[in-house]
């Protein structure tokens, strides 16, 4: 395993955090948390059949706003990492604060970056911020017309992006190839209202050519530490096929970014965002998440998050070294300057996700999961949970994407031939996976 912490030891370990959410994403937080000195406890508001082994699960969801505030004063928790979206876009943080309590992530108005495409694609226009053109649609009659008018050919290629503004766990983004599928699309987004309130509003915007990363950066509105590029496996199947999902996988760091690629997106992508929400009064604290599309021009933004990726967290957090306690609490303060950027594990790392039977669309819950005792003894392999469930002594299923299985090599090759190695001792009825993951890097 990668180095656990920095020497804090001066420093008592008297610290109770809560992190609110039940996927991948929070149990590596929790996982990561739990290894700080200062940390005595860790609780997970809902959590999963995994955090309940590396923190202490408390039956509080996400979008429970009044228990978790309540809980939180009850347990004199230091401070609260919100890992969702949905109740960072819906004023968790906020409601937090104002109940006196330490959180992290950004405020509503912040999250917008995330919670409105519209918002984000018209303050990246007025920042000159590079990312694809676009327009903004109100009905699927509009849009469809539009589409028409500009593809009057309908043999003709329809090299479109159809994306419901609001959001819809990672799925409301449709990639088109022919003028068909772009129809379709809009019917899906705006007419059947597939991802419901989301599809309120859509864009179409030109699709853009080339490959993709993912840059997070930590800030506390003024400084900024930016992570190593990892890259996502958003489509469901080998060969970038299929249809997009919350993300089947991610390797970090990626080979497509090195240090002159890495400047130019902190100058010309991230610095000139950070500085584009304190003009706009919406001052952001938080992690800060670059969906990137590195084309011919360079690089441009495809999307930005205002959360920690799933499953992009598991592999950064497999190779951080040092307090990861100490940073969040810099960024809640307004001191992140202060502070040494994290080093990390030279070993690159991969998560590799197993999903249920029939994941992005319907599937079945409640298949015993076995298996996970093995996984859990190989070197090098941590398996974090995602939509798991504990009844009794038994693991279920209890989601779309299951298990993140993640592991650390002496190279992107090591480290794949590892977490297949773990996902091949776990099974379920239905369970599979994506084969290819961090295949791009080699």
């Amino acid at each position: 395993m990668p180095a656990e912490s920095a020497d804090n030891s001066s420093i008592p370990a008297t610290k109770k955090v809560l992190i609110v959410g039940n996927g991948g994403r929070e149990h590596a937080l929790a996982w990561k948390l739990a290894q700080s000195p200062q940390v005595a406890q860790v609780f997970v508001a809902p959590g999963n059949a995994g955090t309940a082994i590396d923190a202490t699960n408390v039956s509080i969801e996400a979008s429970d706003k009044p228990g978790i505030i309540k809980f939180a004063i009850e347990n004199e928790i230091a401070f609260v990492v919100v890992g969702p979206e949905a109740p960072l876009v819906d004023g968790l943080v906020d409601d937090l604060q104002a109940a006196g309590i330490r959180a992290f992530g950004p405020s509503a108005a912040a999250a917008e970056l995330e919670g409105s495409k519209v918002f984000c694609k018209n303050l990246l226009r007025a920042s000159n911020i590079p990312t694809a053109e676009y327009q903004t649609f109100r009905t699927a009659s509009d849009a469809s017309r539009f589409i028409k008018d500009r593809y009057p050919d309908s043999e003709q290629d329809v090299p479109v992006v159809v994306k419901a503004d609001g959001l819809a766990a990672g799925k409301g983004v449709i990639v088109c190839s022919t003028r068909s599928q772009a129809l379709d699309a809009i019917n899906r987004i705006a007419g059947v209202r597939e991802f419901g309130e989301a599809g309120d509003v859509l864009i179409i915007e030109e699709r853009l050519m080339g490959q993709e990363a993912s840059v997070l950066a930590i800030t506390d509105g003024s400084t900024i530490i930016t992570l190593p590029a990892a890259q996502d496996h958003k489509p469901a199947y080998d060969g970038d096929l299929g249809p997009n999902t919350g993300g089947m996988g991610a390797f970090c760091p990626t080979p497509l970014i090195d240090a002159e690629m890495m400047a130019r997106i902190e100058r010309d992508i991230l610095v000139p965002v950070v500085h584009a929400m304190k003009r706009s009064r919406r001052p952001f604290r938080g992690i800060l998440y670059a969906g990137l599309m590195l084309t011919a021009a360079g690089p441009k933004v495809l999307e930005f998050n205002v959360r920690f990726g799933d499953p992009e967290c598991q592999p950064l957090l497999m190779r951080m070294k040092g307090d990861l306690c100490e940073i969040i609490e810099a960024v809640i303060d307004g001191r992140l300057a202060d502070v040494d950027p994290p080093e990390w594990d030279e070993r690159p790392s991969i998560c590799v996700v197993m999903a249920s039977e029939g994941y992005p669309s319907a599937y079945e819950k409640g298949r015993v999961i076995k298996g996970l005792d093995k996984a859990a003894e190989m070197s090098d392999v941590k398996v974090f949970h995602a939509g798991t469930q504990n009844i009794g002594t038994t693991v279920i299923n209890n989601g779309g994407r299951v298990l993140g299985v993640t592991a650390i090599g002496n190279s992107i090759s090591d480290a794949k031939l590892k977490a297949y190695k773990a996902v091949k001792e776990i099974r379920w009825p239905g369970a599979w996976c994506r084969k290819d993951i961090s295949d791009k890097a080699l």
